[in-house]
């Protein structure tokens, strides 16, 4: 499972160097018998946590292992969209975060001063495949913790309603026929036609445009037709053609944006007051037959009070643009979550840091909130074959992973230019959803601000 994920990784982090060559490089290495002081008592290690999904989840890890080890675990969440300021925040104080973690290659040329050398802790000698790691000329500065997909997320008994309609108007019978963005948007306008019918309130959960909170489409979404033009150029991430993009695809991005947004369970010109948690709660409560996330959001559909969405109900479709050979393309599988320990903190800090993500990777204990709180697919050995997370959509990134004569897309979203082209973008789709801006004029700015960015 992982070595298959490794191969769409890979490509993305070989722009280490490209990147890393004017930044300089970090000596600091977490290597405990070989540093001075690496012995010392530290009673405080501090994280700053990435997903504000599982905040909860590690305040238990922390309680749980101060319990265990008597070392206290601040952990602090970043809000939605704010994480790269947060960090650069965080980083000029006493308090710095001894953990922290990067987007992939983009994000350790931004920190690479910070991140120390992991290659000879505990965690990255039972990474399952190596190629993962964010490394530069021999070192480790990055090691990915989890690997993660996302797609279109549906509700089964929903579409199973929908498909036994006498009087619908495609000859589609389950899910498994749609394989297209045709067959797609077929099922999903006749769906909607037929909202009251199956008693929801519009096919999709609201496009959450709200800023900060928009990443489902400035980032995720804007994935695909990326990765599309990437594999048409033969792209080589070591040089410098990711540096211009011409967004080749920007018509099959605003095709599977626009029926989002025109199917959904609110109107259009609502939507920049929509935020993420409130589109997943739609999904749970059985108001929308669909919504795009990741594996992650299962949590969030299990965890809403009143849930009417039965875990074996909840499936992955992939996101169908309408691109030559999609029938043949499955989900978003990759990650850019890559954990890394401040060299700026003491020896004795980064060993402490380095034990409890050992811990939390390889104990009992810590497994267990790995697979069954996180709901994480590890990619580390550590892990026996039936240690992974038993939710749904976990299920579903795995059921996709081994389908054969299936491509899943990588995520190639590590090197998109910086979180404030993220925003830009996202705050364009706004305008274009709200009638205040041409597609046109959407696309232009995508292209043009990639290039200002990357000074190209």
């Amino acid at each position: 499972m992982i070595k298959k994920t490794a191969a769409i990784i890979a490509a993305a982090v070989m722009i280490l160097c490209a990147f890393t060559a004017c930044n300089g490089n970090p000596t600091n290495t977490v290597s405990p018998s070989d540093e001075n002081n690496a012995n010392e008592t530290v009673k405080v290690i501090r994280y700053l946590n990435f997903k504000p999904e599982i905040a909860e989840v590690y305040d238990k890890i922390a309680k749980e292992y101060e319990n265990e080890t008597g070392v206290k675990l601040i952990v602090e969440t970043a809000a939605s969209g704010t994480y790269e300021s947060t960090l650069t925040a965080r980083m000029a104080t006493s308090d710095a975060p001894t953990l922290f973690q990067i987007n992939g290659p983009i994000g350790y040329a931004s920190w690479s001063e910070y991140c120390a050398d992991l290659k000879d802790t505990e965690l990255y000698k039972h990474l399952k495949d190596k190629t993962l790691a964010v490394t530069y000329d021999g070192g480790v500065y990055g090691i990915p913790y989890v690997v993660e997909g996302y797609g279109i997320i549906y509700n089964s008994k929903i579409l199973d309603a929908y498909f036994a309609l006498p009087d619908k108007k495609t000859d589609y019978t389950s899910a498994d026929d749609i394989r297209s963005f045709s067959a797609l948007k077929a099922v999903v306008e006749d769906m909607q036609a037929n909202k009251d019918k199956l008693g929801i309130d519009g096919v999709f959960a609201s496009t959450s445009l709200k800023t900060g909170e928009d990443w489902r489409w400035q980032t995720h979404l804007m994935n695909i037709p990326l990765t599309l033009e990437f594999n048409d150029k033969n792209t080589d991430f070591t040089g410098e053609g990711y540096k211009t993009i011409d967004f080749t695809y920007s018509d099959n991005f605003k095709s599977i944006f626009d029926l989002y947004i025109n199917n959904s369970t609110t109107d259009k010109k609502q939507l920049g007051t929509i935020d993420v948690t409130s589109s997943m709660a739609e999904f749970a409560l059985g108001k929308c037959a669909m919504v795009q996330n990741g594996n992650w959001g299962a949590s969030q559909i299990l965890g809403v009070t009143g849930n009417k969405v039965s875990p074996e109900s909840i499936k992955f479709l992939p996101i169908y643009t309408g691109a030559p050979g999609e029938e043949n393309t499955g989900i978003c599988i990759g990650t850019e979550n890559f954990i890394c320990i401040n060299a700026k903190a003491s020896a004795a800090e980064q060993k402490a840091a380095a034990d409890f993500l050992y811990w939390l990777y390889s104990s009992e204990k810590g497994k267990k909130f790995v697979t069954d709180e996180l709901k994480f697919i590890a990619p580390f050995d550590t892990f026996e074959e039936g240690e992974t997370p038993d939710d749904p959509l976990a299920r579903e990134v795995i059921r996709w992973m081994n389908m054969d004569n299936i491509t899943n897309l990588p995520w190639n979203f590590t090197v998109f230019p910086s979180q404030n082209y993220k925003d830009s973008l996202g705050a364009a789709l706004l305008k274009y959803a709200q009638g205040t801006m041409t597609w046109d004029e959407v696309k232009k700015l995508a292209v043009d601000e990639w290039k200002n960015e990357f000074g190209a």
